[in-house]
């Protein structure tokens, strides 16, 4: 008899033992989706940034051609990592999320094709495809902040697209 006790004893720590260890890699491979979820954000919205100030800035510049100029703009999105950054998004996030960065994509890939065809910075064109993108943006924002579980923001991230000093969003 006590050794039956004994044996039953030591059969429950054990799978005691075995069903703790499981609940805790299971906590830890949460933690580790969630921490790659947030490093894949960080780098397209990171990504996004930096292209959209690239593409403004290079249609800003004086180009010797219109063909030259095209070449640069598409070059500076080619060479932006928009594309590996969207790859990541499409293997990573859940769909909702998937969709608004296909958006944003979308938008700044008009933005690069609109000044290649020769859209002026600050032309109506050009502000009513960035408040395209913003929207996108901020949708996109909303939507990984609630997958990763963070709240929403009262304030807006991006300026209106009018407004090149970015004095709104302060």
């Amino acid at each position: 008899m006590p050794l039956l006790s004994t044996l039953t004893g030591a059969a429950i720590g054990i799978v005691a033992t075995l069903i703790a260890d499981r609940n805790r890699w299971k906590h830890e491979d949460v933690k580790e989706a969630h921490r790659l979820r947030l490093d894949v954000y960080t780098q397209y919205t990171t990504t996004v940034k930096v292209l959209g100030e690239t593409l403004r800035g290079s249609a800003e510049r004086e180009h010797p051609s219109g063909d030259a100029r095209a070449l640069a703009l598409r070059e500076a999105f080619r060479d932006s990592d928009i594309a590996i950054a969207s790859e990541r998004m499409w293997l990573i996030a859940p769909e909702p999320v998937v969709k608004a960065s296909n958006s944003v994509f979308h938008c700044l890939r008009a933005i690069c094709d609109g000044y290649a065809e020769g859209t002026a910075v600050g032309s109506p064109e050009d502000r009513a495809r960035w408040e395209a993108r913003g929207k996108a943006a901020a949708r996109m924002r909303r939507l990984m902040r609630e997958d990763l579980g963070v709240g929403l923001l009262a304030e807006r991230h991006s300026p209106p697209a009018d407004d090149h000093d970015g004095s709104a969003a302060r």
